[in-house]
């Protein structure tokens, strides 16, 4: 369980905090915020991404990153609603610090982070995660939408 805590934070602090802080800021040119509402969607997907990254380590036993994945299929909290909420709450940091910049280019950004996204989980974690789970993997994806948050049904349960 240290070992998966550990390996989450630092995880955490290598690919989301960058991708969906650090990037986005200086995009910006680190200019102070213009729209503080945006904050608000910052402030929501950065709890979507902190929740997925605690559901790694308490479900699946293991961590975010591909070198050390987890044991078990995270389907449980946020994935019961959507496969990918990792991502989706990276792309509404990015989307959130658009708004709060007011800053064209940080939106670009944004819809590249999600097509480069999109694309490595269709190219390489869906066929890893189908090949690791099998059919229960498969079932979650019959059950659960990829990308939009679906919040009625089982869901991944």
């Amino acid at each position: 369980m240290v070992k998966a805590v550990l390996g989450s934070t630092v995880f955490f602090f290598a690919a989301p905090c960058v991708v969906g802080g650090v990037v986005p800021w200086w995009i910006s040119g680190w200019a102070a915020p213009r729209f503080w509402p945006g904050f608000v969607i910052v402030a929501a997907g950065a709890f979507v991404v902190l929740r997925a990254f605690v559901r790694f380590v308490r479900e699946g036993r293991g961590t975010p990153a591909p070198v050390a994945p987890t044991e078990e299929l995270v389907i449980g909290g946020d994935y019961r609603f959507v496969r990918n909420p990792m991502y989706v709450g990276v792309v509404a940091v990015i989307f959130g610090q658009a708004l709060a910049f007011l800053d064209l280019w940080v939106l670009g950004y944004g819809v590249l982070a999600w097509a480069v996204m999109a694309a490595f989980v269709r190219g390489y974690e869906e066929p890893v995660l189908l090949e690791r789970y099998g059919e229960q993997y498969a079932n979650y994806c019959r059950r659960v939408p990829a990308w939009v948050p679906r919040f009625s049904g089982r869901g991944g349960q």
